[in-house]
Protein backbone atom coordinates (compact mmCIF):
# COMPACT_ATOMS: atom_id res chain seq x y z
CA UNK A 1 0.00 0.00 0.00
CA UNK A 2 1.55 3.31 -1.28
CA UNK A 3 0.33 6.49 0.70
CA UNK A 4 -0.61 9.37 -1.60
CA UNK A 5 1.36 11.95 0.33
CA UNK A 6 -0.17 15.34 -1.07
CA UNK A 7 1.87 17.32 1.58
CA UNK A 8 4.92 15.87 0.56
CA UNK A 9 4.15 16.57 -3.31
CA UNK A 10 2.85 20.08 -2.98
CA UNK A 11 5.99 21.06 -1.11
CA UNK A 12 8.11 19.75 -3.77
CA UNK A 13 5.40 21.74 -6.28
CA UNK A 14 5.82 24.48 -4.69
CA UNK A 15 10.20 24.69 -4.91
CA UNK A 16 9.89 24.07 -8.99
CA UNK A 17 7.48 26.85 -8.91
CA UNK A 18 9.51 29.00 -6.97
CA UNK A 19 12.53 28.14 -9.23
CA UNK A 20 11.06 28.83 -12.31
CA UNK A 21 10.05 32.39 -10.77
CA UNK A 22 13.67 32.66 -10.01
CA UNK A 23 14.49 31.95 -13.50
CA UNK A 24 11.63 34.68 -14.62
CA UNK A 25 13.57 37.27 -12.36
CA UNK A 26 16.67 36.60 -13.90
CA UNK A 27 15.54 36.78 -17.10
CA UNK A 28 13.97 40.09 -16.68
CA UNK A 29 10.60 38.99 -16.99
CA UNK A 30 7.26 39.93 -15.29
CA UNK A 31 6.61 38.08 -11.65
CA UNK A 32 3.60 36.46 -11.26
CA UNK A 33 0.83 37.88 -9.10
CA UNK A 34 -2.13 36.91 -7.56
CA UNK A 35 -5.09 38.38 -5.80
CA UNK A 36 -7.51 37.37 -3.34
CA UNK A 37 -10.62 38.97 -2.53
CA UNK A 38 -11.67 38.51 1.14
CA UNK A 39 -15.13 39.88 1.75
CA UNK A 40 -16.28 39.95 5.55
CA UNK A 41 -14.75 38.35 8.98
CA UNK A 42 -14.91 34.82 8.35
CA UNK A 43 -12.96 32.90 10.13
CA UNK A 44 -12.30 29.80 8.35
CA UNK A 45 -11.53 32.28 4.80
CA UNK A 46 -8.97 34.60 6.78
CA UNK A 47 -7.08 31.21 7.93
CA UNK A 48 -7.69 30.13 4.17
CA UNK A 49 -6.72 33.39 2.31
CA UNK A 50 -3.52 34.17 4.68
CA UNK A 51 -2.15 30.15 3.67
CA UNK A 52 -2.42 31.69 0.08
CA UNK A 53 -0.96 34.42 0.95
CA UNK A 54 2.51 32.99 2.64
CA UNK A 55 2.62 30.14 -0.02
CA UNK A 56 3.10 33.70 -2.77
CA UNK A 57 6.00 34.65 -0.48
CA UNK A 58 7.12 31.84 -0.22
CA UNK A 59 7.28 30.89 -3.96
CA UNK A 60 8.16 34.46 -4.93
CA UNK A 61 4.87 35.58 -6.14
CA UNK A 62 3.58 38.94 -6.05
CA UNK A 63 0.11 39.02 -3.79
CA UNK A 64 -2.25 41.63 -3.09
CA UNK A 65 -5.30 41.20 -0.05
CA UNK A 66 -8.51 43.04 -0.79
CA UNK A 67 -10.47 42.86 2.44
CA UNK A 68 -13.90 44.29 2.06
CA UNK A 69 -16.52 44.63 4.39
CA UNK A 70 -19.54 41.86 5.06
CA UNK A 71 -22.27 44.74 4.20
CA UNK A 72 -20.62 45.76 1.27
CA UNK A 73 -23.44 45.93 -1.68
CA UNK A 74 -23.58 43.89 -4.60
CA UNK A 75 -22.73 46.42 -6.98
CA UNK A 76 -19.57 47.88 -5.15
CA UNK A 77 -18.27 43.96 -4.97
CA UNK A 78 -18.72 43.91 -8.68
CA UNK A 79 -16.75 47.39 -9.15
CA UNK A 80 -13.81 45.75 -7.27
CA UNK A 81 -14.14 42.69 -9.75
CA UNK A 82 -13.97 45.36 -12.43
CA UNK A 83 -10.70 46.96 -11.44
CA UNK A 84 -9.20 43.99 -10.87
CA UNK A 85 -9.86 42.56 -14.56
CA UNK A 86 -8.67 45.61 -15.74
CA UNK A 87 -5.09 45.45 -13.86
CA UNK A 88 -2.88 44.37 -15.99
CA UNK A 89 -0.14 43.90 -13.30
CA UNK A 90 -2.41 41.17 -11.88
CA UNK A 91 -2.58 37.86 -13.52
CA UNK A 92 -5.23 35.75 -11.67
CA UNK A 93 -7.23 36.25 -8.20
CA UNK A 94 -9.41 34.52 -6.59
CA UNK A 95 -12.86 35.69 -4.48
CA UNK A 96 -12.65 33.63 -1.48
CA UNK A 97 -16.13 31.84 -1.24
CA UNK A 98 -18.53 31.59 1.08
CA UNK A 99 -19.83 35.28 0.28
CA UNK A 100 -22.50 37.01 2.58
CA UNK A 101 -25.87 36.17 2.00
CA UNK A 102 -27.18 39.50 0.64
CA UNK A 103 -25.18 38.33 -2.44
CA UNK A 104 -25.12 36.62 -5.06
CA UNK A 105 -21.42 34.27 -5.60
CA UNK A 106 -22.95 33.02 -9.29
CA UNK A 107 -23.26 36.55 -10.20
CA UNK A 108 -19.84 37.73 -8.66
CA UNK A 109 -17.79 34.51 -10.37
CA UNK A 110 -19.39 35.04 -13.36
CA UNK A 111 -17.57 38.77 -13.53
CA UNK A 112 -14.56 37.20 -13.38
CA UNK A 113 -12.29 37.56 -16.13
CA UNK A 114 -12.12 33.72 -17.39
CA UNK A 115 -8.28 34.50 -18.22
CA UNK A 116 -7.81 35.63 -14.65
CA UNK A 117 -9.65 33.03 -13.15
CA UNK A 118 -7.06 30.64 -11.22
CA UNK A 119 -9.81 29.30 -9.23
CA UNK A 120 -11.32 27.60 -12.70
CA UNK A 121 -15.09 28.19 -11.76
CA UNK A 122 -15.73 30.40 -14.86
CA UNK A 123 -18.39 29.01 -17.11
CA UNK A 124 -15.85 29.54 -20.32
CA UNK A 125 -13.09 27.38 -18.30
CA UNK A 126 -15.31 24.81 -17.20
CA UNK A 127 -16.66 24.65 -21.15
CA UNK A 128 -12.62 24.83 -22.32
CA UNK A 129 -11.88 22.02 -20.53
CA UNK A 130 -15.22 19.96 -21.14
CA UNK A 131 -13.55 20.37 -24.50
CA UNK A 132 -9.86 19.44 -23.62
CA UNK A 133 -8.58 22.76 -24.55
CA UNK A 134 -6.51 24.88 -22.83
CA UNK A 135 -8.11 26.05 -19.82
CA UNK A 136 -7.68 26.63 -15.84
CA UNK A 137 -8.65 23.33 -14.13
CA UNK A 138 -10.00 23.68 -10.08
CA UNK A 139 -7.46 23.62 -7.66
CA UNK A 140 -8.72 20.30 -6.32
CA UNK A 141 -9.38 17.99 -9.41
CA UNK A 142 -5.97 19.70 -10.66
CA UNK A 143 -4.16 18.60 -7.60
CA UNK A 144 -5.48 15.16 -7.68
CA UNK A 145 -4.80 14.72 -11.41
CA UNK A 146 -1.02 16.08 -10.53
CA UNK A 147 -0.71 13.25 -7.26
CA UNK A 148 -1.76 10.97 -10.12
CA UNK A 149 0.92 11.27 -12.37
CA UNK A 150 4.10 11.94 -9.89
CA UNK A 151 3.25 8.77 -7.91
CA UNK A 152 2.73 6.98 -11.69
CA UNK A 153 -1.03 5.80 -10.98
CA UNK A 154 -2.09 3.81 -13.92
CA UNK A 155 -5.32 5.17 -15.04
CA UNK A 156 -5.37 3.82 -19.09
CA UNK A 157 -8.42 1.20 -19.09
CA UNK A 158 -9.50 1.52 -15.37
CA UNK A 159 -13.10 1.51 -13.94
CA UNK A 160 -13.00 4.79 -11.95
CA UNK A 161 -16.37 5.83 -10.02
CA UNK A 162 -16.62 9.38 -8.82
CA UNK A 163 -18.55 10.08 -5.76
CA UNK A 164 -19.89 13.24 -5.74
CA UNK A 165 -21.39 16.11 -8.33
CA UNK A 166 -20.29 19.24 -7.63
CA UNK A 167 -19.15 21.81 -10.48
CA UNK A 168 -15.77 22.14 -8.40
CA UNK A 169 -14.64 18.57 -7.70
CA UNK A 170 -16.84 15.79 -8.75
CA UNK A 171 -17.66 16.65 -12.62
CA UNK A 172 -14.31 18.10 -12.97
CA UNK A 173 -12.56 15.23 -12.05
CA UNK A 174 -14.77 12.75 -14.12
CA UNK A 175 -14.16 14.77 -17.15
CA UNK A 176 -10.45 15.00 -16.80
CA UNK A 177 -9.96 11.19 -16.08
CA UNK A 178 -11.67 10.11 -19.11
CA UNK A 179 -9.95 12.15 -21.55
CA UNK A 180 -7.05 11.52 -23.44
CA UNK A 181 -3.77 11.83 -21.90
CA UNK A 182 -0.87 9.94 -19.35
CA UNK A 183 -3.51 10.23 -16.57
CA UNK A 184 -7.09 9.62 -18.49
CA UNK A 185 -8.10 7.17 -20.78
CA UNK A 186 -10.05 5.60 -17.67
CA UNK A 187 -13.84 4.82 -18.57
CA UNK A 188 -15.89 6.72 -15.32
CA UNK A 189 -18.93 6.54 -13.48
CA UNK A 190 -20.50 9.54 -11.86
CA UNK A 191 -22.10 8.45 -8.60
CA UNK A 192 -24.06 10.57 -5.76
CA UNK A 193 -25.75 10.71 -2.57
CA UNK A 194 -29.06 9.68 -4.53
CA UNK A 195 -27.49 6.63 -6.83
CA UNK A 196 -28.88 3.42 -5.67
CA UNK A 197 -26.76 0.88 -4.02
CA UNK A 198 -23.87 2.98 -4.09
CA UNK A 199 -21.70 0.56 -2.90
CA UNK A 200 -22.36 -2.23 -5.67
CA UNK A 201 -20.22 0.48 -8.20
CA UNK A 202 -17.63 1.27 -5.33
CA UNK A 203 -17.04 -2.89 -5.22
CA UNK A 204 -16.27 -2.71 -8.95
CA UNK A 205 -13.85 0.20 -9.28
CA UNK A 206 -10.17 0.20 -9.45
CA UNK A 207 -9.93 3.69 -8.51
CA UNK A 208 -12.41 5.74 -6.21
CA UNK A 209 -12.61 9.09 -5.33
CA UNK A 210 -14.34 10.18 -2.59
CA UNK A 211 -16.00 13.93 -2.77
CA UNK A 212 -19.23 13.54 -1.03
CA UNK A 213 -19.16 15.27 1.97
CA UNK A 214 -19.96 12.77 4.78
CA UNK A 215 -17.43 11.55 7.19
CA UNK A 216 -15.62 8.18 6.60
CA UNK A 217 -18.94 6.93 4.50
CA UNK A 218 -16.51 4.36 2.34
CA UNK A 219 -16.52 1.29 4.50
CA UNK A 220 -13.63 -1.21 3.78
CA UNK A 221 -16.95 -3.50 2.83
CA UNK A 222 -17.29 -0.90 0.03
CA UNK A 223 -14.15 -1.46 -2.29
CA UNK A 224 -12.01 -4.22 -3.71
CA UNK A 225 -8.76 -5.52 -3.25
CA UNK A 226 -6.21 -3.14 -5.39
CA UNK A 227 -8.20 -0.38 -5.32
CA UNK A 228 -6.68 3.27 -5.49
CA UNK A 229 -8.52 5.21 -2.90
CA UNK A 230 -8.66 9.75 -3.15
CA UNK A 231 -10.22 11.08 -0.44
CA UNK A 232 -11.29 14.69 -1.05
CA UNK A 233 -13.25 14.82 1.56
CA UNK A 234 -12.66 16.83 5.05
CA UNK A 235 -14.80 16.91 8.21
CA UNK A 236 -13.63 18.42 11.76
CA UNK A 237 -15.52 15.71 14.15
CA UNK A 238 -15.88 16.10 18.24
CA UNK A 239 -13.33 13.86 20.03
CA UNK A 240 -13.19 14.48 23.08
CA UNK A 241 -9.85 11.89 23.61
CA UNK A 242 -7.69 14.17 20.80
CA UNK A 243 -5.55 16.80 21.86
CA UNK A 244 -7.36 19.46 20.34
CA UNK A 245 -10.86 18.13 21.25
CA UNK A 246 -11.76 17.36 17.39
CA UNK A 247 -10.03 15.39 14.79
CA UNK A 248 -9.87 15.68 11.19
CA UNK A 249 -11.14 12.95 8.76
CA UNK A 250 -12.42 12.20 5.26
CA UNK A 251 -15.00 10.44 3.16
CA UNK A 252 -13.00 7.34 4.05
CA UNK A 253 -12.52 5.37 6.76
CA UNK A 254 -8.88 5.31 6.22
CA UNK A 255 -8.09 2.32 8.65
CA UNK A 256 -10.93 0.34 7.05
CA UNK A 257 -9.68 1.29 3.77
CA UNK A 258 -6.12 1.14 3.30
CA UNK A 259 -5.64 -3.00 4.26
CA UNK A 260 -7.34 -3.34 0.57
CA UNK A 261 -5.95 -0.37 -1.37
CA UNK A 262 -2.70 -0.23 -3.61
CA UNK A 263 -3.14 3.28 -3.31
CA UNK A 264 -4.80 6.23 -0.86
CA UNK A 265 -4.49 9.56 0.38
CA UNK A 266 -4.53 10.88 3.44
CA UNK A 267 -6.96 13.30 5.87
CA UNK A 268 -5.02 15.43 6.18
CA UNK A 269 -2.16 15.50 4.09
CA UNK A 270 -3.41 14.02 0.70
CA UNK A 271 -5.29 16.33 -1.58
CA UNK A 272 -6.12 19.49 0.64
CA UNK A 273 -2.62 20.34 0.33
CA UNK A 274 -2.34 19.87 -3.09
CA UNK A 275 -4.73 22.95 -3.72
CA UNK A 276 -3.05 25.67 -2.86
CA UNK A 277 0.14 24.59 -4.74
CA UNK A 278 -2.33 24.28 -7.65
CA UNK A 279 -4.06 27.58 -6.99
CA UNK A 280 0.26 28.81 -7.52
CA UNK A 281 0.57 26.72 -10.57
CA UNK A 282 -2.23 28.28 -12.00
CA UNK A 283 -0.94 31.87 -11.51
CA UNK A 284 2.35 31.13 -13.02
CA UNK A 285 0.02 29.46 -16.13
CA UNK A 286 -1.16 32.99 -16.43
CA UNK A 287 1.36 34.73 -16.22
CA UNK A 288 2.77 32.95 -18.97
CA UNK A 289 0.11 32.59 -21.40
CA UNK A 290 -0.42 36.51 -20.93
CA UNK A 291 3.32 36.76 -22.07
CA UNK A 292 2.91 34.87 -24.65
CA UNK A 293 0.13 36.91 -25.67
CA UNK A 294 1.40 39.86 -25.24
CA UNK A 295 4.46 38.93 -27.25
CA UNK A 296 2.26 37.66 -30.44
CA UNK A 297 0.84 40.93 -30.20
CA UNK A 298 3.78 43.09 -30.28
CA UNK A 299 5.12 40.50 -33.01
CA UNK A 300 2.12 41.60 -35.23
CA UNK A 301 2.22 45.07 -34.74
CA UNK A 302 5.88 45.00 -35.51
Amino acid sequence: MTILDGKKTSEALKQEIAEEVKQLKAAGKKVPHLAAVLVGDNGASITYVNSKVKACEQVGFASTLVKLPADITEEALLEEIDKLNANADIDGYIVQLPLPKHIDEQKILLAVDPKKDVDGFHPANFGRIALDMEAFIPATPFGIMELLKRYEVPTKGKHVVVVGRSHIVGRPISILLSQKGAQGNATVTLTHSHTPNLADFTRQADIIVMALGIPEFLKGDMVKEGVTVIDVGITRLQDDNAPKGYRIVGDVAFDEVKNKANYITPVPGGVGPMTIAMLLKNTLLACKWRERVVSKLLTINC
